[in-house]
């Protein structure tokens, strides 16, 4: 079978991770803060947080933002729940902005109307999470905007996005939010095996995320209320919790941050080669009801391609499930990113209902992710474009 996504380790990696574990440390040493200040560095940011997952990172951010009972979060409907949990961890409350559909990313007018509404409601964020999905950036220049004129605060959901750039910035740099999330999880960019990564650069957000990370305790002198009892004194002086990352993972994300370039060069290159064959595809088969339509990458953005999907327009949702399932069959692990946030039965719940964000919704009953990641062959993309111009013909 053929994932839609995998990780790609080679002999440097586990040499990194053996030598992590024949070190005197196995966690609180010294290869979390090198990761986190090489990661930093590479995307041209003061500060990082490095977590045990990126769902850790983005409680973290809403907690240093204080995120809490009376707020509101807004975010994508098309992501991973844990863009939208993440707010509910702290009490808040949750919103939606339904999404473009040639991006999958939030959609820029839609927001506006939104928070133009919002604002005669009285009942504006506090915290936006745009997601950027796929590994391509939202338009963050126009969210920095908005964010100034409605007065609220940016979480970056890059959980995608390692390496891409924005503005030919890398995402990350924060320069239009105050903070920015990474993961690392197996079939993201680069990989920790589990883990993620807060950046930001302001220095108070990052104490705070910092202590928030490791159980509110510090020894740090400048927090001490009374004079220390001696080398081994540490206080706490908030509810934390235990999202730390431990050294195995980050000398292994360390590792992986070497090869982060040529990984988003190959999977731009595989991106290419699929948008060819479709491009093909299209031309031969112009009078079909049913249209293949990769997802599409604006001008300022560089996509790092964490996944390659194609949306299946003309289909209904029993077509759409006859092509995955075609898919599958042919050994090709076709799968959809996502199943709108608030369609899941806990967001029902909370009074959410089918038709809330209707492009989501569309997208959702459209969209087939299909395998990308380096160690993806020539061969192999071409058996895949083959398997979907099938599926395309059975379902039309």
């Amino acid at each position: 079978m053929i994932p839609y996504g995998r990780q790609h380790l080679d002999d440097d990696d586990i040499e990194a991770v053996v030598s992590a574990l024949k070190s005197d440390w196995l966690t609180q040493g010294p290869m979390v803060p090198k990761f986190e200040q090489a990661m930093a560095s590479y995307c041209n940011a003061n500060h990082a947080v490095a977590t045990n997952s990126a769902t850790s990172a983005l409680h973290l951010a809403c907690l240093a933002l204080n995120v809490g009972l009376g707020d509101c979060v807004w975010t994508s409907p098309n992501s991973f729940v844990a863009s939208a949990n993440c707010a509910l961890y702290c009490g808040a409350d949750v919103d939606f902005v339904d999404i473009d559909l040639t991006t999958g990313n939030m959609c820029m007018s839609a927001l506006a109307e939104k928070l133009e509404v919002a604002e005669r409601n009285n009942t504006l964020p506090k915290v936006l999470i745009p997601v950027h999905f796929a590994g391509q950036s939202c338009d963050m220049a126009e969210l920095a905007k908005l964010a100034t004129r409605y007065q609220f605060r940016i979480i970056e959901d890059a959980s995608h996005a390692v390496g891409a750039r924005y503005n030919n910035k890398y995402v990350g740099s924060c320069e239009f939010s105050d903070i920015c999330i990474f993961s690392f999880h197996p079939v993201k960019i680069i990989t920790t095996m589990e883990g993620g990564m807060a950046l930001t650069n302001n220095e108070d957000l990052y104490n705070q995320m910092a202590l928030q990370r490791s159980h509110g305790v510090s020894a740090d002198p400048a927090l001490l209320t009374e004079p220390s009892h001696g080398p081994w004194y540490y206080q706490q002086h908030t509810l934390g919790f235990n999202y730390r990352m431990n050294d195995v993972e980050a000398a292994l994300g360390l590792s992986q941050l070497a090869k982060l370039p040529q990984f988003v060069e190959k999977r731009n290159q595989h991106a290419k080669r699929y948008n060819q064959l479709f491009s093909d595809m299209h031309k031969l088969l112009a009078d079909s009801e049913v249209e293949i339509a990769p997802l599409v990458v604006e001008e300022n953005s560089d996509s790092s391609y964490h996944l390659y999907v194609v949306r299946f327009i003309g289909i209904n949702d029993a077509q759409h499930r006859h092509a995955i399932t075609f898919l599958r069959e042919q050994g090709i692990i076709g799968h959809v990113h996502y199943i709108p946030i608030y369609l899941q039965p806990y967001y029902q719940a909370l009074g959410f209902e089918k038709g809330y964000c209707p492009n989501a919704e569309a997208y959702y009953t459209q969209a087939v992710t299909l395998p990308l990641f380096p160690s993806l062959t020539p061969s192999q993309i071409s058996f895949v474009a083959d398997k979907v111009k099938e599926a395309r013909l059975l379902v039309a």
